[in-house]
């Protein structure tokens, strides 16, 4: 090799060994603090630089007569490393292995920028970028074009609108782009959390039945369903915004008019709707057939308390001190799974969800609590005599219940949350004066759950630590309901005032009020749905049958739609979405509407 060869070699090298070391400097000022550091990935022109470095030197190697795989030592480098700093007055050999040892020393130095090729099959890298979430992603995708291939792959992006929850029933056939589907989904959430804080939206005004009051309320995805004093029971799909809702017709004797009795408690899932009557007698519908009722039971008393559950055809009837659990059989007909006796009156009736082989139910009864398993007797898997239960909810694997403790030794009221499967008290969670109303394990956050009391005030409880996240001073007359999700709470008060609230910030976002308590409150990310129930189911004079006077007594539905690009006071009001033969628009009183001339 001539000298000009090793000049021009030596003058490259130098160059890149001042940036590396000024890339360094900027990375590391302090270089006695300096950590060991992990290998970084290089682009492939570095690396194509670093072969043909590397190449270069192992053409000098062998050009000097020393072996390629030969290292040298510390000795020799230093004393390498001595002859370079004196006069260039030496051959081409010599020079060339002063100049290979000092590229050793130098790669040993450097340790930032190490050179090496690894090739990882398509598969692999696809397994390793799952666990990355959205941002990780994008910034693997500015990487090199081969990190962009990868992170964009539609694997990816549609595990992860899975994992967020959008579009949960779709395949990945479904759309071609999936990043794209993402990046909308995400627009699309964040336009409707803004609607939820400025009450964007519509609000619409469910239609009632004149000369009959409402008696209770249930929801489900967006479907409602009401029954009244008058025996009728309807059903809304607020989905569709059609909401001249279909009678759901009963069994009962067309020859005595306006005498049937009363409708207890109301519940509905995707398929089934289910009313139970004063008289003991149980209606239900299957949604998908039509409006007459499929199956009919009778109970010997007043039915006390009705649950449905949500993933199935599984309903659960307290009467009098038995407990009757309906299950379908393998034609699908409804029949009789499971019975208990009970020793009082049951006040509360949940099913739990998700039950593996038999279905699972509990009720409670005064200062009782059961735990009913289909093909076993009943347990009591709480009691303490003369404390009360006043509120239940229970989700896949718990049970979170309110005790009121009275008595000499006074604890405070309390709410216990029980292990289902080890059937043991595993929290016990508030110390407050007033009684515990309401409370929504199901339905909130994991590890959270949000209580309403009647000392006003409502609770955000961490089951981790067993302490209270949040307390709110919300209603003056007490809580009646309350749902949270991720961010917000959305409370309803004894003095029917509906309250949405962003619990980070501990701010009450908006407000509604009407006459009546509020009973249900229903939820999801683009609807609310809200029912006000009276206390007195009072029926009003036919004679004065005008909107004005039938709204003091019969109770209020209303739903919103956040989805929909318009202030929730500016929307249409319901007797302009009706006709003019229509009976919502007939029961306004438009003399309301014009005052009087004051001339």
């Amino acid at each position: 090799m001539d000298d000009h060869s090793l000049d021009e070699f030596r003058r490259r090298w130098q160059e890149e060994l001042a940036q590396a070391q000024a890339l360094r400097k900027r990375r590391r000022p302090d270089a006695a603090e300096r950590r060991p550091r992990r290998p970084e990935v290089v682009s492939g022109r570095d690396e194509q630089q670093a072969s043909g470095y590397l190449a270069l030197a192992q053409g000098l190697l062998e050009g000097a007569g020393r072996p390629p795989a030969a290292r040298a030592t510390r000795a020799e480098r230093q004393e390498a490393a001595s002859r370079s700093r004196s006069p260039p007055a030496r051959d081409a050999a010599g020079g060339g292995e002063q100049l290979v040892d000092q590229l050793i020393r130098d790669l040993n130095e450097m340790d930032d920028v190490p050179f090496f090729d690894i090739q990882l099959p398509y598969e692999l890298a696809i397994n390793i970028f799952q666990y990355l979430n959205r941002r990780e992603l994008g910034r693997c995708a500015q990487v090199s074009k081969t990190w962009r291939v990868i992170a964009e792959d539609e694997v990816l992006w549609y595990r992860l609108c899975q994992q967020e929850g959008h579009l949960p029933e779709s395949s990945i056939s479904d759309y071609s782009c999936w990043k794209l589907v993402f990046q909308e989904c995400r627009a699309k959430e964040h336009m409707l959390r803004t609607n939820w804080k400025n009450r964007k939206g519509a609000v619409s005004e469910l239609e009632h039945i004149p000369d009959a009051v409402l008696c209770d309320v249930h929801s489900h995805d967006g479907v409602v369903i009401a029954g009244y004093t008058s025996g009728d029971v309807r059903v809304w799909d607020t989905r569709t915004w059609d909401y001249t809702a279909p009678f759901l017709e009963s069994e009962f004797e067309e020859d005595e008019p306006g005498m049937q009795p009363y409708v207890s408690f109301v519940r509905i899932n995707s398929s089934l709707a289910v009313a139970a009557y004063e008289d003991g007698f149980l209606n239900i519908w299957n949604l998908r057939t039509g409006k007459y009722p499929i199956h009919r039971f009778e109970h010997d008393a007043r039915i006390q308390a009705l649950a449905l559950s949500q993933e199935d055809a599984t309903i659960a009837t307290a009467s009098a001190f038995d407990v009757v659990m309906l299950c379908p059989n393998e034609e699908g007909n409804l029949q009789i799974a499971a019975e208990f006796e009970v020793q009082k009156l049951v006040d509360y009736l949940e099913i739990v969800p998700n039950a593996e082989r038999y279905p699972v139910a509990v009720a409670t009864a005064g200062d009782l609590v059961y735990l009913l398993k289909a093909e076993d007797s009943a347990r009591t898997l709480h009691y303490v005599y003369g404390q009360p239960v006043t509120c239940l909810d229970v989700s896949a694997n718990q049970a979170a219940f309110g005790v009121k403790s009275l008595g000499w030794v006074y604890e405070g009221n309390k709410i216990l949350v029980y292990s289902l499967e080890a059937e043991r008290c595993v929290s016990k969670l508030g110390n407050a004066l007033g009684d515990f109303s309401c409370v929504n394990l199901r339905d909130s956050p994991p590890n959270l759950m949000v209580s309403g009391n009647m000392d006003r005030r409502v609770r955000i409880h961490d089951l981790r630590t067993d302490s209270i996240a949040l307390s709110i001073s919300a209603h003056q007359l007490g809580v009646s309901a309350v749902q949270m999700d991720d961010w917000k709470i959305v409370s309803g008060g004894e003095e029917g005032l509906v309250s949405v609230w962003d619990y980070r910030m501990s701010q009450k976002l908006w407000e509604v009020h009407s006459r009546h308590p509020v009973r249900h409150i229903s939820f999801n990310s683009h609807s609310l749905i809200t029912a006000h129930v009276p206390y007195e189911r009072v029926v009003c004079n036919g004679d004065l049958d005008n909107f004005t006077t039938h709204r003091r007594h019969r109770g209020l539905i209303q739903a919103y739609a956040f989805a929909v690009d318009q202030l929730a006071f500016q929307s249409t009001v319901p007797i302009c979405r009706s006709a003019c033969d229509a009976m919502p628009g007939y029961n306004y009183d438009l003399a309301l509407a014009f005052p009087p001339d004051s001339i």
